[in-house]
């Protein structure tokens, strides 16, 4: 039993800068004030590939340093920004290196839920999931909460 308690008390977020990421994390804020659990904001990031003489090169190691740097700041300055300093709840910020869907996939793994934003397209496109949410839907092992954004 103790195994199941922890599931349910962690939920992750995908965090990206989006405004329905902002809210998806301010919901799951709430929602982990009221069970008494904690969120995992997550960010992911990747390095682009360069084109050399020899064809696609990876990039250097300090490069890969720099731009895992970057995504962490960006991501504590964003869950500052959306949640206030202190938050209510304990959350971790994290940036993971991958695609954000194989990234929020890996660790939705033992958690209670995830929780992704939905970038509002407006119209007939409005009505569609953004790719990372419809793979997520489609993929995660623990229920999934989307977040639409919300036009003011």
């Amino acid at each position: 039993m103790a195994a199941q308690n922890q599931n349910t008390e962690r939920m992750v977020v995908g965090v990206d800068g989006s405004d329905s990421s902002k809210q998806a994390l301010r919901w799951a804020v709430r929602q982990a004030e009221l069970t008494s659990g904690t969120v995992e904001a997550l960010t992911a990031w990747a390095l682009p590939q360069f084109h050399g003489a020899l064809g696609w090169l990876p990039p250097s190691s300090s490069d890969e340093a720099a731009v895992k740097a970057r995504a962490h700041g960006n991501l504590t300055q964003i869950v500052e920004e959306a949640v206030g300093e202190p938050p209510p709840v304990e959350v971790r910020a994290e940036a993971r290196h991958g695609t954000a869907a194989d990234v929020l996939l890996k660790a939705a793994h033992g958690a209670s839920l995830l929780v992704i934003g939905s970038r509002d397209l407006g119209g007939f496109s409005g009505l569609l999931l953004g790719s990372v949410a419809q793979h997520c839907v489609q993929q995660a092992v623990c229920p999934v909460v989307v977040i639409r954004s919300v036009s003011q």
